[in-house]
């Protein structure tokens, strides 16, 4: 069963669409006919992140949700990336955000029209609008160094004082902008500035930057320009260019509203946007315990050899999760159950585990798996015999077949499955103790051998040829104890790898804290285990549950033909802390 599907299905067909206030807002919005505009859908969503790193757990929350919302109103959703900031940018950051967006199985094709967008597409747009601004007086060329600006900048107990340049004439200030384009000046040596307010309680208007210069080269432009938008005068002007009907965008960017409608309302007065005008709506951003999200720690996790690059399966990284066996159907799962609200809150790591196990269940095929081996002799099996024995490729779908495997003298079993002195209430095997070997034979365990330093090497026991599963013999043998194994002969040996949680503390980074001193170091176990025979044609992305053990994806990038790498996606029950 391969999860690695580039479009899974809706998270609606595990469970019904719960109600948030985006979806009554956008309801009442169709009952009134806010965005009823000519051959435009009424709703036009956009999910705008910036090419410099890869999107990680996070921003699946965002897309599942403007995506879906789109999806579910008949409207549509456009990948926008907005890419103003030349220094950190990168190809490679846009190839593999199309390629996660497409794999949580969300499309920005709408009427055989592809919509993805590049702030980088509406330069020529942005900087017009912008000398307009100063044009009218509503904007003006800064020329105080960034230590200045931030001195007068006041804090929120006091006002800001207007820099010395305010009052600049306009033919100054457009005169400056222009050489500010031209290349004349360095980084830093002038900004455009909204003139706003210096002494509003909202920071965000006491002036914003609004364009800057940064001689850089820009992965799509090249060098073509030297002075970009800033991203909150950008992103309603590509909302507005676009169509955008309802700009959902997370919690920190409320403060950041006001800026967002001065900004358009200024530009349509000007004549260059009809309303009605997009509006913004800010949702609380997902918080998941056990994990950092911050963009910076994650690069010192992969800079620092921490993991083993963006797509370790122990990162938050979309690229990491995928490769370590999480569906795009449990994610998906996951954000619709979690809910849309307006206040901040914690979900636990398990929530997620459990839409995960949940989603593959039903779908991974049942096989057999012994990751810590001790040898086990059946003494009394001839040499040379194998007896065929079989199981349900999985017990709930009896329609999907029975797997088969055999059985011969020399098994592998779990370390945990012989005690030489069993505790209270231990049912597998120890010296005189019968168990049944799973599809198999009952055996008595006789003994067992120990090398020099007292390890046990290996496990006797003696079989009784009668009490085959599926005989009649079967039932004349009553034992608790039942244990799996694979043949030592047949075994496929394979590199299993066993991914845990990659911090300790629920929250590795809040409070200051350093994250690292937190890291789990069980996060990553590699154990040579023993698999059942028909595990070897297992494809890059094909995920089964080894039973006892948890669900295991064949690893998508060091599995080759013939010869599988599994990673542990998740247990089959939450353990964490117990």
């Amino acid at each position: 069963m391969s999860n690695d599907s580039k479009n899974g299905p809706h998270a609606a067909d595990h469970a019904p669409v719960i109600s948030n206030f985006l979806r009554t807002i956008i309801e009442n919005d169709l009952k009134d006919g806010a965005h009823l505009r000519p051959g435009l859908p009424q709703v036009i969503t956009r999910f705008p992140p910036e090419p410099n790193g890869y999107l990680h757990i996070g921003h699946a929350k965002s897309i599942c949700l403007n995506f879906g919302l789109a999806r579910d109103y008949d409207g549509r959703c456009h990948l926008r990336f907005d890419d103003t900031n030349p220094e950190k940018e990168e190809q490679e950051y846009v190839d593999t955000i199309i390629d996660s967006v497409h794999w949580l199985g969300f499309s920005y094709e709408h009427d055989a029209k592809q919509h993805l967008y590049f702030a980088s597409d509406y330069f020529d747009q942005l900087y017009a609008m912008a000398e307009h601004l100063i044009e009218l007086g509503h904007a003006y060329v800064d020329s105080q160094n960034a230590e200045e600006m931030a001195a007068n900048r006041g804090n929120f107990g006091e006002p800001g004082k207007n820099s010395p340049y305010r009052d600049r004439t306009v033919a100054e200030s457009l005169d400056l902008f222009h050489r500010m384009k031209a290349g004349e000046f360095q980084n830093g040596e002038h900004i455009v500035r909204a003139k706003i307010d210096m002494a509003s309680p909202n920071m965000n208007m006491r002036d914003p930057a609004i364009y800057r210069i940064r001689h850089a080269h820009h992965h799509r432009t090249g060098d073509k320009w030297c002075v970009y938008p800033m991203y909150d005068f950008a992103h309603p002007i590509e909302d507005a260019i676009e169509n955008v009907t309802h700009s959902v965008c997370t919690l920190e960017f409320q403060d950041h509203r006001p800026f967002y409608d001065w900004v358009l309302e200024h530009l349509a007065d000007g004549g260059f946007f009809q309303r009605p005008l997009p509006k913004q709506y800010e949702f609380s951003r997902l918080n998941l315990t056990y994990i950092v999200t911050s963009k910076r720690k994650l690069r010192q996790l992969v800079e620092e050899n921490i993991v083993d690059g963006w797509d370790d399966p122990r990162m938050p990284t979309l690229v990491g999760m995928r490769r370590r066996g999480y569906t795009p159907e449990a994610i998906q799962l996951m954000c619709e159950r979690t809910g849309v609200t307006k206040s901040d809150g914690w979900i636990d790591y398990s929530v997620l585990e459990g839409c995960l196990r949940e989603d593959l269940d039903p779908k991974a095929p049942r096989a057999t798996a012994v990751l810590r081996p001790l040898k086990l002799v059946i003494d009394n099996f001839p040499d040379e015999l194998s007896v065929e024995c079989s199981s349900p490729v999985h017990p709930h779908h009896p329609e999907r077949g029975n797997r088969h495997f055999p059985i011969t003298k020399e098994l592998w079993i779990e370390q945990d499955d012989f005690m030489e002195t069993p505790s209270k209430g231990y049912f597998r095997l120890f010296p005189g103790n019968k168990v049944r070997l799973r599809y198999g034979y009952v055996v008595e365990c006789t003994g067992c051998n120990k090398d020099a330093a007292g390890n046990v090497i290996a496990v006797h026991c003696s079989y009784f040829p009668d009490s085959k599963s599926g005989t009649e013999g079967s039932a004349n043998y009553k034992v608790k104890g039942n244990i799996h194994w694979v043949s030592a002969h047949h075994a496929v040996v394979a590199e299993v790898r066993l991914y845990d949680r990659l911090f300790t503390d629920p929250h590795p980074d809040a409070g200051g804290k350093d994250f690292l001193q937190v890291l789990n170091p069980n996060a990553k176990e590699v154990v040579t285990a023993y698999l059942e025979q028909g595990i070897h044609a297992a494809q890059p992305g094909d995920c089964f549950q080894f039973e006892r053990h948890g669900y295991f994806v064949a690893d998508r990038v060091d599995s080759v033909a013939g010869k599988p790498v599994f990673n542990r996606v998740v247990t089959l029950k939450d353990s964490w802390g117990k």
